[in-house]
């Protein structure tokens, strides 16, 4: 049983900006509903983009790249295995090599041999390669034993990561985080692919400075702001003032059809037009197919893709990825089904009353999915659920991913769990609202006690019911393809910038089930005499018709045979037509 859902609308704050010339009423309302006090906050160009000077170590980290290029190391890029460490490593391999460097390869930890980060291991595997010069992106900020072993065998280290660090930094040549100790960058929240971007503009810089392009042509590095923004996007972090800029900028450049062979790829086999892309295209259409190949193979295949020269080979990867996230899907509404069956027979038995934090675990889940599984269950039952997956030759070790609620710092519920239990947990890392961590196996029964334990010292009942956020009601002749357009570009919306959603009451005029779990619908909504089509996606049962059904929707553009008008995408349906909390 999924936990009730509670309406809380926005409050604009007070007093309103001096709104830009030409904003609707409605426009307003949805920017003062989230925290927008000054019209500046609405710029997207890049001329009000935080100084790269702000990042801390950013100039010994362009000192030590200024030399790889001089000396012509071997620079060899560890990335990670999602859509944000894939188009960092694209990045970093490209405008490197770009800006004259003679050798730039790269290398992805197999997520289902090595797991995160410079590992010990990993650093072995690149020795094979005999780099000069390690670059590190969204990861290394937790390697402290992969660093110190790289510099062991005389490899220079510059760490470019976005994560959490621990009470230990590496011993790195350069670490450049903007949540590192000491750091006064004016955006914590970017993403690996922003942090080096960052870097390589810091680079590019001091080059300039120094004549290096005299005899070279010099990139532009607004060229790579199509990869920033898929990896911001697909990486899910909060959506401060910086980052979208930085991924307004990348839609732009996009729709005006400068995006690289791979993303326009990725984005026709999605079924997305470039031409009219927004971050919710990328978050639902591209980044999905990127990630499946590091949930399902091997990465890989993703940043060859996003390195593509060509179309055809950009599209024959295209197809490849596609067909993992074909599989993905499968595996994962199994793994889903799964997870939520179990959680019911385990409401059955303790009368509904579930713990604080769950943690669940099969023994044949796929260790690439259950950071997705997690998420549904999340929220299904709004608490913090960790999921986990075997590992290691024997299966004895666990692998679990971690999605939390707000309020609840879920990585540090996970050091305050290995600071009480010292020996439960091997090693973890992430952010507050997402972690991951492994352990042996035979200890999954005792911390499933201590993450519940933990995650009572956390919250309150209140923080336990599942509040969903509304921007009130939209008038009557707001239900228009117009008001659809203005709502889908004046984004991008994301974490902590969210798309703007509605509650309201309708009439169910008519209804039928398309694609054995979707319910197509047509609505008439309250105080209208007008009807609109509306979809409720995993919604297979029946709404009550002939009277009038609060719902949670968004107002979004359909466009079916070449003909766009609105349609509404229903995400919540109350049992209770009054049930709102102003």
């Amino acid at each position: 049983m999924s936990v009730p859902v509670k309406i809380r609308r926005r409050q604009g704050n007070s007093p309103e900006p001096d709104w830009p010339p030409g904003l609707s009423p409605l426009l307003r309302r949805i920017y003062a509903g989230r925290g927008v006090t000054k019209a500046q906050e609405l710029e997207s160009g890049l001329a009000h983009l935080e100084s790269f000077h702000a990042l801390k170590s950013i100039d010994s980290a362009a000192i030590l790249l200024q030399q790889a290029l001089v000396e012509q190391w071997h620079i060899l890029i560890v990335g990670d295995f999602d859509a944000d460490g894939a188009t960092a490593t694209t990045l970093a391999v490209h405008a490197l090599r770009r800006m004259g460097a003679a050798k730039v390869s790269y290398i992805v930890p197999d997520r289902f041999i090595h797991g995160y980060g410079l590992s010990p291991e990993i650093v072995a595997l690149a020795q094979q390669q005999n780099p000069k010069l390690i670059i590190t992106v969204d990861n290394g900020i937790s390697s402290v034993e992969g660093v110190a072993a790289a510099k062991s065998l005389g490899m220079r280290v510059l760490v470019t990561d976005h994560h959490l660090p621990g009470k230990t930094l590496p011993d790195a040549d350069a670490i450049v985080n903007p949540n590192q100790p000491g750091c006064s960058f004016g955006s914590r929240n970017l993403a690996g692919v922003g942090v080096v971007f960052y870097v390589l503009s810091a680079l590019r810089a001091r080059l300039r400075e120094q004549g290096w392009f005299s005899e070279r042509s010099e990139p532009a590095m607004a060229d790579y702001l199509d990869l920033v923004a898929l990896g911001t996007v697909a990486d899910v972090v909060p959506l401060d003032h910086n980052n979208r800029i930085l991924i307004s900028q990348g839609l732009q450049r996009i729709r005006n059809g400068y995006a690289r062979p791979g993303i326009r790829a990725l984005a026709q086999v999605a079924g997305r037009e470039t031409s009219q892309l927004v971050a919710a295209d990328i978050g639902f259409g591209l980044a999905p197919r990127l990630n499946a190949a590091g949930r399902m193979q091997d990465m890989a295949v993703g940043i060859d893709c996003l390195l593509a020269e060509d179309e055809t080979t950009a599209l024959k990867l295209a197809l490849e990825l596609d067909a993992l996230n074909k599989e993905r899907r499968v595996r994962q509404q199994e793994m889903q089904d799964e997870a939520l069956a179990g959680l019911e027979a385990a409401e059955s038995e303790l009368s509904g009353d579930l713990p604080a934090g769950l943690c669940l675990h099969q023994a044949d889940w796929h260790e690439g999915i259950v950071g997705l599984v997690a998420g549904k269950v999340r929220e299904r039952h709004f608490r913090p659920v960790v999921a986990f997956a075997k590992t290691g030759e024997a299966g004895e070790l666990l692998k679990g991913s971690a999605r939390s609620i707000p309020g609840v710092h879920i990585r540090d519920v996970f050091a305050a769990i290995a600071a009480n239990h010292p020996n439960l947990i091997d090693k973890f890392g992430g952010h507050a609202m997402a972690a991951g961590l492994s352990m042996r196996a035979e200890h999954y029964a005792d911390f499933s006690m201590a993450f519940a334990t933990e995650i009572e010292r956390w919250v309150t009942p209140e923080q336990l019911q599942n509040i969903v956020d509304t921007d009130g009601e939209l008038l009557p002749e707001e239900f228009n393809i117009e008001a659809a357009n203005q709502l889908r570009s004046a984004g991008p919306w994301g974490q902590n910038f969210p798309e703007p959603g509605f509650d309201g009451l309708f009439t169910v005029v008519n209804q039928r089930l398309v694609g054995e779990r979707h319910m197509k619908l047509k609505l008439k909504p309250q105080d209208s005499e007008n009807v609109i089509e509306a979809i409720a996606f995993n919604h297979e049962d029946a709404l009550p018709s002939g009277r009038l059904v609060r719902m949670v929707y968004r107002l979004d553009v359909n466009e079916y045979q070449g003909l766009r008008s609105a349609q509404l995408i229903v995400t919540h349906v109350l049992p209770d037509a009054s049930a709102h909390n102003n």
